[in-house]
């Protein structure tokens, strides 16, 4: 005669093989309320796609992804506009882009202690391995490289 086992109990919550997946981009207002929650899917995009992203790495991801959030809806949008953050991060690199609605690109204003602003690309130039713009159909594209 057989005897039946009953089956252990699953438990109430599911389990994840993983961390979730982040969303292959960010899509967000063009206003200052966007920066906080583009900092936050940068950082959890790169530790998702890079593992072997370093804390100094991923500090200073957030905060190149801030100053190209706070530059394009400042100089490149206009009200009601939508800004689009993508990530791609692989073992050792990745690279942070910030799409816009205007084709005016970026420039490096001369540093100047009258000015409250204007020291965004400084801190770009001074902290990513490489970046640049580059032209899309109805705006550009501002992009960051960080190495590790």
């Amino acid at each position: 005669m057989m005897t039946m086992r009953r089956a252990a109990a699953l438990p109430s919550t599911p389990s994840q093989c993983g961390p979730p997946a982040v969303p292959p981009q960010l899509i967000c207002t063009a206003d200052a309320e966007s920066v906080r929650p583009a900092r936050q899917y940068v950082r959890e995009a790169v530790a998702y796609q890079a593992p072997d992203a370093s804390a100094d790495a991923l500090d200073t991801l957030e905060l190149l992804a801030s100053e190209l959030v706070t530059n394009a809806y400042r100089y490149g949008s206009e009200p009601g506009d939508s800004l689009r953050v993508v990530v791609d991060a692989e073992q050792g690199r990745a690279r942070v882009e910030v799409h816009d609605t205007r084709r005016r690109k970026p420039t490096v204003r001369p540093a100047s202690d009258e000015r409250g602003r204007g020291r965004g690309l400084h801190l770009v130039e001074l902290l990513a391995a490489r970046w640049g713009t580059a032209d899309r159909p109805m705006g550009k594209i501002v992009w960051v490289v960080v190495t590790w």
